[in-house]
């Protein structure tokens, strides 16, 4: 259901998010709001971070938002998952991995289903204004893949701290 390069792109981020969830699988509340300092995110602010930037990109690629003129009702809803920090460690926590789940799956096939709209053309298209440069449509959805990626490290290295984790060498 995909032109060639959106399908290719597709796979590798529907790769990305079945790796990205494993680690999380059958974790609790209490795990997903753990904080393993006054600096460090929860894995579950990270999921929702990660559901923030596809719909971010959905936004800006789908919709033709510049990034600097995001409408104020993304910025209620998605800001504090977005943008992390101490207002996510405050605010972003009391909910269990379905709460987590359930989000990412609708701003995803919520992104795949626009992705059924538009051909390997559009996926093309250069946008001259792009903060580091001319940067097409593919470039712009791969760093969602890649950034996904990013934070499916500190996804395994929290879980690794969890209280009562096993050590990585057993």
């Amino acid at each position: 259901g995909y032109s060639p390069q959106i399908g290719t792109l597709v796979s590798m981020m529907t790769w990305m998010r079945s790796v990205i969830l494993m680690p999380v699988k059958g974790m609790t509340q209490k795990d997903l709001d753990f904080l393993l300092d006054e600096k460090a995110n929860s894995i579950g602010a990270l999921l929702l971070h990660l559901a923030a930037t596809d719909r971010l990109y959905h936004v800006h690629t789908f919709q033709n938002v510049a990034l600097k003129d995001l409408p104020e009702s993304f910025k209620e809803k998605w800001g504090m998952p977005m943008e992390l920090g101490e207002p996510a460690r405050k605010g972003i926590k009391g909910h269990d991995l379905d709460y987590y789940l359930n989000i990412l799956g609708e701003t995803r096939e919520e992104t795949l289903a626009e992705f059924r709209k538009r051909d390997d053309s559009w996926l093309m298209t250069i946008d001259k204004n792009w903060g580091w440069g001319p940067t097409n449509n593919y470039c712009k959805w791969f760093h969602v893949c890649e950034h996904e990626s990013n934070h499916n490290g500190q996804i395994k290295l929290l879980k690794s701290r969890l209280p009562g984790a096993k050590p990585a060498s057993e």
